[in-house]
């Protein structure tokens, strides 16, 4: 909306294809309108058309990277060697919305089309099969963004045992156990086990008798609109196996939770039984918060993430001998190559394969020359 509290027609047609048309999640859709308010601050503060603003997108760099964010009457905060307002990461995050927005409005005639040529760099299909081209021939292949931030790499850490223990050792009731257990030793991310229902665990040896014919106990994770906003990230649903330790935990929450609300409460795994409203989901967001408060609690040296649970949990899997594809059907990941940024590989684990490469013939062959043999020094470069 605008300062007149009228809807700003484009900006709405895109934000609701995004989140009707194409099933995107609505933290995804309401961080792209965050981005979306970024950029027509910005057209209407400089005058402007969006429509054509993309020329100047090196500015609108400049205004995001100095120009804090609250408030309509900002000025850009200048000066050699001062802080920036926003980081390259999230300025990339802003710049993909309004690309996507703009290329939204280009295809609905909004916009006109030289702008696609100000985002991407564009290649011609004339090289391409008759079969590819189609009948106007003049289809153009978008290659990269003109306007993309070097973020610096980061590595997500993993959370080692010796934490996860601790945090465990903390927590003061059985559903907080229960919910550190489902990051930890399940890998589920906060909005999947938010999201769960009482009918997705089924904990017994066979269940055939639910109409499941999944052997063992296992969790299902099933992707659905939640009134607490938890969201699975993944489209599919699959099915996670969980031990005994997990199976024990859900035990002992089913008791604390029937001690609370007997029969009642909603139909989410995971319910408020210590503060009102008694019995109402709880929300990724305090998911996030309890491994904080954890964290705290058992004196750790750093906060400990959910997100870095689900990395302790991929990288337990392979220390165990695991396979990469275990570790994506575990994690529920599409693609081949989403498991490996989850890989820490233990020192101990780095320590031992270093004698079993040191045990290879060359080692054999390289004992039995001497300095005053030629072959020892081929290929040394002397």
């Amino acid at each position: 909306m605008d300062d007149d509290y009228v809807v700003v027609a484009e900006a709405d047609r895109f934000l609701r294809e995004i989140r009707l048309a194409q099933g995107r999640a609505e933290l995804t859709t309401k961080a792209y309108a965050e981005g979306l308010v970024l950029f027509l601050r910005w057209c209407e503060s400089t005058g402007r058309d969006w429509r054509t603003a993309a020329r100047d997108m090196g500015l609108f760099i400049l205004w995001l990277r100095r120009t804090p964010g609250s408030g309509r009457k900002q000025v850009v905060v200048s000066g050699p060697g001062s802080r920036p307002v926003r980081g390259d990461t999230r300025i990339n995050k802003v710049l993909s919305a309004v690309r996507m927005f703009l290329v939204h409005a280009v295809a609905h005639k909004v916009a006109p089309g030289e702008v696609q040529e100000q985002l991407y760099e564009l290649a011609e299909g004339h090289d391409l099969p008759l079969a590819a081209r189609g009948e106007s021939g003049g289809m153009r292949q978008r290659l990269r963004a003109h306007h993309h931030l070097q973020e610096p790499e980061t590595e997500i850490d993993r959370a080692s045992d010796e934490e996860v223990v601790a945090m465990f050792l903390a927590c003061r009731s059985a559903r907080d156990r229960l919910t550190l257990l489902l990051l930890s030793r399940v890998g589920l991310r906060p909005g999947q086990v938010a999201g769960l229902h009482r009918c997705d665990p089924h904990l017994l040896v066979d269940s055939c008798s639910l109409g499941c014919r999944e052997e063992g106990a296992h969790v299902h994770v099933v992707r659905r609109q939640n009134e607490n906003r938890a969201w699975s990230k993944s489209k599919k649903s699959w099915v996670v196996p969980v031990d005994f330790l997990v199976v024990q935990a859900f035990d002992q929450y089913a008791l604390e939770r029937y001690d609370v609300l007997g029969e009642g409460g909603s139909d989410f795994l995971l319910v408020n039984l210590f503060r009102p409203p008694y019995g109402s989901p709880v929300t990724p967001e305090a998911i996030g918060e309890l491994c904080e408060a954890l964290s705290k609690r058992a004196g750790l040296g750093r906060p400990v993430t959910p997100r870095m649970c689900r990395h302790a949990m991929a990288s337990n899997v392979t220390d165990a001998g695991g396979a990469l594809d275990e570790v994506q059907a575990l994690l529920g990941q599409k693609s081949p190559e989403s498991p490996r940024p989850y890989l820490h590989p233990s020192r101990s684990r780095l320590r031992t394969c270093v004698p079993r490469s040191n045990a290879s013939p060359l080692r054999g062959s390289s004992e039995k020359r001497t300095p005053d043999d030629p072959e020892h020094h081929r290929g040394t470069g002397y």
